[in-house]
């Protein structure tokens, strides 16, 4: 069970962030209260939350999950892709240091964002994408073996990260975008393909036997409650405009 989770709250230049969705300008006061309804839905499912006030020297601050990765034997400072997000790293470390005593670290030349990994019990998918490279994910790699985690390497298609596309949401269960529906390390779990006009829903947050979804996708709500699952769908719109999505916004653990 995930107990403890760390999210920051989005800052008023939060529009001067790094995106190419071309969904137009978020309004920063509905981003706010899309983020605590968020916050309040991960209270719900049994987190306790530490809140952090926003960065303005970073406005893609708010989403966290890049910056580390976090297991119950350690957390991982990354090393973003972007050159503007690599200062993020320093305030993360500060805050996880509240609740690790170990902290590894990717360093260069890796380059690695939390959002081109995700989890499968004791494995761990890492993408390869325009923000993490060969090097930063042979690092993880290493880090994660030390622990006794296994992990594979995904080659990222059509999104920015690999999460953006492929969940993982317990019972055996991968929820993935049709550009991965032929991706042979996901054979063996039990799969479902999103519709093509609803590959954004992909970015889902499964948490203590909860399952958060993002708001506006029917066809997927009908595939996850066909599998038995209790969820929550909570309106994403603002972060979407920036690349954003449910598992960005927070480290669990």
């Amino acid at each position: 069970m995930l107990k403890t989770g760390i999210v920051r709250r989005p800052g008023k230049n939060f529009a001067d962030g790094l995106t190419e969705a071309g969904l137009g300008t978020p309004i920063f006061e509905l981003a706010l209260s899309q983020h605590e309804n968020y916050c309040e839905t991960l209270k719900k499912c049994g987190v306790s939350l530490t809140i952090l006030e926003a960065d303005l020297d970073y406005p893609d601050g708010n989403f966290v999950e890049d910056p580390a990765i976090v297991t119950e034997h350690c957390a991982i400072i990354t090393r973003p892709g972007a050159d503007s997000r690599k200062g993020e790293v320093v305030k993360i470390k500060e805050a996880l240091s509240n609740f690790y005593t170990v902290i590894e670290e990717i360093t260069a030349p890796g380059t690695l964002d939390g959002g081109d990994v995700f989890r499968a019990e004791n494995h761990f998918f890492i993408g390869i994408s325009n923000r993490t490279n060969k090097a930063g994910a042979e690092l993880l790699s290493a880090i994660l073996s030390k622990y006794g985690f296994t992990s594979s390497h995904i080659p990222v298609k059509g999104a920015l990260h690999l999460k953006s596309g492929a969940a993982y949401i317990g019972k055996n269960n991968i929820v993935i975008d049709s550009v991965y529906k032929d991706q042979p390390e996901f054979k063996k779990y039990n799969v479902t393909v999103l519709a093509d006009n609803e590959s954004y829903a992909a970015d889902c947050l499964y948490l203590n036997n909860h399952l958060i979804i993002a708001k506006g996708y029917p066809k997927f709500k009908e595939q996850v409650l066909a599998l038995g699952y209790e969820i929550t769908e909570l309106n994403m719109s603002e972060f979407q405009k920036m690349d954003g999505a449910l598992t960005c916004l927070s480290l669990l653990f």
